[in-house]
């Protein structure tokens, strides 16, 4: 009879042998995710490949895996360095940067979908206050890390011919003019709703024309005239080449399982985001500041 190691797929008593680990502890893993398997008639089976890469790439903290996940918040210059990034990889490895938004993201790594979430939720004030706190809100944040990227200026983005209205806030949401916004779980959308609810507002008392998912689809439909305002970052004004009032400063950070930290994908990008090139980018796109990038902010242990 062959050794159960030697099937493509194991049950959970078969991976419990495998890894020496306790059954209870194995079904607990994959119900959080953190074991890759999938149910099936109501039981766990698990690939065997994937489980012995599992173990691979928790290995010396992850500094053996070939590949980065980035998702959560939308970043203009993040997507030029991990474009640097995978050229430099060619088909040695694969950086993949694909936006969601604050929460989602952070659901996504909570569940193994993704290595890395970007966030930004409130002003660069408060972020050693409000980071931590929205990670406290998911199971798996004990083990996640906090590493700083950029700090961003946040404001109106507007088309050009509009930017005299952007002093004048009475004017700039009164119903003539058309409004952009992204969805909730964003951090563009958390910071949007603070700001209308500073001035008694909310967006029913504006001109809503549509919710967009990223800040490019955003800053492309004003781009198109097919609004006249949105809230973002001074980066995607200067990549649209829209006005911008800038009304604050944020950090835009990292949450990845600790181990992540130290895998070399991640640290080659943190080398491309400091080196020349990438500064001149900042400065071309506006509103950056990438003093402290990839700093660890924060550790769940």
């Amino acid at each position: 009879m062959n050794d159960p190691v030697d099937n493509p797929f194991l049950n959970a008593r078969q991976v419990a042998d495998y890894l020496d680990l306790n059954e209870k502890k194995v079904y607990a893993m994959a119900n959080e995710r953190q074991l890759p398997g999938t149910k099936i008639t109501g039981k766990w089976l698990f690939p065997k490949s994937l489980i012995d890469r599992w173990v691979i790439d928790s290995c010396h903290s992850g500094m053996l895996s070939d590949r980065l996940i980035i998702t959560g918040s939308d970043d203009p210059l993040l997507h030029w360095a991990v474009g640097r990034v995978g050229q430099e990889l060619g088909a040695a490895g694969l950086v993949n940067y694909s936006p969601t938004d604050s929460r989602l993201g952070l659901s996504h790594l909570s569940q193994g979908y993704t290595d890395i979430c970007c966030i930004h939720w409130g002003s660069a004030a408060e972020r050693d206050l409000r980071h931590p706190a929205l990670l406290s809100r998911y199971p798996a944040h004990k083990q996640w890390a906090l590493v700083h990227a950029a700090c961003r200026e946040f404001g109106l983005l507007m088309r050009n011919e509009h930017h005299h209205l952007g002093q004048s806030v009475d004017q700039a949401v009164s119903l003539r003019y058309r409004w952009l916004t992204r969805q909730e779980g964003s951090g563009t959308r958390y910071h949007f709703n603070n700001w209308l609810t500073e001035r008694g507002l909310t967006v029913d008392d504006i001109n809503l024309v549509a919710t967009v998912l990223t800040e490019r689809e955003m800053a492309a439909g004003i781009a198109r005239g097919e609004a006249d305002f949105g809230f973002g970052c001074q980066g995607i004004a200067g990549e649209f080449g829209l006005a911008f009032v800038p009304l604050g400063r944020e950090s835009f950070d990292f949450v990845m399982a600790q181990g992540v930290f130290f895998r070399q994908n991640l640290q080659q990008l943190f080398r491309i985001m400091q080196s020349p090139d990438t500064q001149a980018q900042a400065q071309r796109l506006g509103g950056y500041d990438l003093t402290d990038c990839g700093k660890l902010l924060w550790s769940g242990s």
